[in-house]
């Protein structure tokens, strides 16, 4: 068996393998609803700029307004979801995947 057919082999058997499994339900759990939720959260900030620019308008404080207030937020999002991910990442995600990459590494050539 060539080292390419054997690295095809032993690839096949970790993406078949309850632990990765494991490791693709836990991070798809995370990321699709995340993803969703900032999209939705996103498009409301372009929806809301379009079409509501008399509340987008309101001052709040000074010349600081709603629109920019969300505006603000959405970056603020940005930061929070990716600390957010990388805490999830650090306690579901890690722990498994170098689980495998011991597991693959300890395999016999």
């Amino acid at each position: 068996m060539t080292t390419r057919q054997h690295d095809a082999s032993v690839y096949e058997q970790v993406q078949a393998s309850e632990r990765f499994q494991e490791l693709k339900r836990h991070f798809r759990s995370w990321t699709f609803p995340m993803t969703a939720a900032f999209l939705a959260w996103y498009l409301l900030y372009v929806v809301l700029s379009g079409w509501a620019r008399d509340f987008m308008g309101i001052k709040v404080l000074g010349n600081i307004n709603v629109g920019l207030i969300l505006g603000l937020l959405q970056f603020v999002s940005t930061f929070w979801i990716a600390w957010a991910y990388s805490r999830h990442a650090e306690k579901k995600l890690d722990p498994i995947a170098d689980e495998i990459r011991h597991e693959i590494e300890g395999r016999p050539e």
